[in-house]
């Protein structure tokens, strides 16, 4: 496959049958996407499976990869999500309470770093920060670090339908600066 491929192309390529741009695709997005698995589990060897696991799922459903709803980037970031959620669940793991007393650090410089250093990370990163800080804070929760909106209102001690507004209104942001 062409070296300037997008994403997308590389992906209707993979829903095709391409290996090459299987493998293309891995090479170009298995860092930033390691970095969202690793974000998620915080655990290195977990996330290297949570990735493996991910690609093998875009080789199967790469046909239902649809570049009008969306961007590839996203569509790849959903599915690690998806799958470091998956082991998680798994794996009976809790997720990081952020409390220092705990052992638990919060995560979200270093998450949003990772992201940052793809060239797409930066203009995400750009938006986010122009994003208030509430917004942004509930919006790193739930796609960050994988909380539930009931668990981010948890973590925030707040109402669960002022996180969903949060949230929702923060996406709403991000979408008009992204497009």
């Amino acid at each position: 496959m062409d070296s300037e491929a997008t994403l997308a192309d590389l992906v209707v390529a993979v829903a095709g049958g391409d290996r090459g741009a299987l493998r293309s695709l891995y090479q170009r997005q298995s860092v930033r996407l390691f970095g969202i698995a690793q974000a998620i589990l915080r655990d290195r060897d977990a996330a290297a499976d949570a990735l493996q696991d991910a690609f093998l799922r875009v080789s199967q459903r790469a046909g239902q990869f649809d570049p009008t709803r969306g961007e590839a980037g996203a569509w790849l970031a959903g599915i690690v999500r998806h799958a470091a959620l998956d082991m998680a669940r798994r794996r009976g793991r809790e997720m990081p309470t952020d409390d220092p007393a705990l052992g638990d650090q919060a995560v979200e410089p270093e998450a949003l770093e990772r992201v940052a250093a793809a060239a797409e990370g930066r203009r995400l990163r750009e938006c986010l920060d122009a994003l208030e800080a509430k917004n942004r804070q509930g919006i790193l929760l739930a796609f960050v670090h994988g909380l539930s909106h009931a668990q981010v209102a948890a973590r925030l001690d707040l109402p669960l339908g002022t996180v969903k507004s949060w949230i929702r209104r923060g996406l709403l942001q991000l979408r008009e600066c992204l497009t």
